[in-house]
């Protein structure tokens, strides 16, 4: 098992991840919005990109290439049906781990039907080979197809329909300018307000029918990380307590203490988070400390520290790096409880790092 997979194993297992796994994926396709309108939140990219849609529909042509960059659980999937939906054409999904080679991205195009929708999820990871096919058939609507090998090979050109290329990216300047610069329309997707989180909240009651009040949602908001991919896996998480320990209604109440059981506290930290910040207060002072030291002494891979619990610490202002390692904020010490020691005092540990 290599490093990513280790990785990507300790981030599935936490219930506040945002990546999906296989339940994820089968409650989100009943829950997901079919049109803008009923598209909760990004109000300017779901503005903007309405806009889109409607003049190509008015013009009787195919929609731009729309690129979708966010992290991830933030609806960039669902915006990609969304805009099949709203141009009444069907759509084709792959990622681009799946593309390794120039002749699987031509499979895919060649097939394609007129006005189709062609999703295509990390298109960071996509093949070098396959990216440079990617530019003709997104500018020009061809590619060509290499027959033969050596001094004799032969390159075919084959026409393609016009199609719509949704790219999705965790991380979009991993793209090359060339490819970004052929997206017609670009939209950057933004963590949500827990205001925005509680109306996906109350949707997502509804439709699994999970009775639930105003405070029930509020609080289940406030511990999502402002993405509604956790929300709803929480929700459910929730809703099984309130049917087994309570009378299956949800309120504040029920839904603090089902957060309680599962480890997720008021402001959304789970284990895996309050053990680096407890490691890095009660062992190291509030740091600086070295990652990988950092790692060891909370039992994780150095991958798993880096990539899935310090995001989200870092985000909160719990935690910053510096050239020296990593430092707790005065924040990290309130939350836990804690009075930091007075060369911590400083609002980044600039003072502990270099005095004052």
């Amino acid at each position: 098992m290599n490093w990513e997979d280790e990785t990507t194993t300790a981030a599935d297992a936490r219930l506040v991840t945002p990546s999906a796994d296989t339940e994820d994926s089968a409650v989100e396709a009943a829950l997901r919005p079919r049109t803008l309108d009923e598209f909760v939140g990004q109000e300017r990219v779901r503005q903007q990109l309405d806009l889109v849609l409607r003049a190509a529909r008015q013009r009787g042509a195919t929609a731009d290439h729309v690129l979708l960059s966010g992290a991830p659980g933030l609806g960039k999937t669902t915006l990609s049906m969304i805009i099949a939906s709203e141009m009444n054409a069907p759509i084709r999904i792959t990622s681009g781990p799946a593309i390794q080679h120039a002749g699987d991205l031509a499979a895919i195009l060649s097939s394609l039907q007129e006005g189709e929708v062609l999703f295509l999820d990390e298109i960071h990871r996509m093949s070098r080979p396959a990216e440079e096919m990617l530019y003709m058939a997104m500018e020009d609507f061809r590619v060509d197809v290499i027959v033969g090998k050596g001094p004799g090979a032969t390159a075919i050109p084959l026409e393609l329909p016009p199609f719509t290329l949704v790219g999705a990216t965790t991380r979009a300047g991993l793209l090359p300018p060339p490819l970004r610069d052929r997206f017609g329309f670009t939209g950057h997707m933004e963590f949500y307000e827990p205001v925005e989180l509680e109306r996906v909240i109350h949707r997502s009651a509804q439709l699994l029918d999970v009775e639930i009040d105003a405070d029930g949602a509020a609080e289940i908001a406030g511990r999502s990380r402002g993405t509604p991919r956790i929300a709803n896996r929480l929700l459910r998480r929730v809703r099984d307590y309130a049917q087994v320990e309570a009378d299956g209604r949800v309120d504040r109440e029920v839904a603090a203490a089902a957060l309680q059981v599962y480890e997720v506290d008021p402001r959304g930290l789970d284990r895996l988070d309050r053990a680096v910040l407890q490691a890095l207060l009660k062992l190291f002072g509030g740091g600086p400390v070295g990652l990988s030291t950092l790692a060891v002494a909370v039992g994780e891979e150095r991958e798993t520290v880096e990539e899935v619990a310090e995001p989200f610490l870092v985000r909160e202002g719990l935690l910053a790096r510096t050239p020296r390692g990593r430092v707790a904020t005065p924040a990290a010490w309130t939350h836990l409880g804690l009075t930091p020691p007075q060369q911590a005092q400083g609002a980044s540990g600039q003072q502990g790092l270099f005095g004052t």
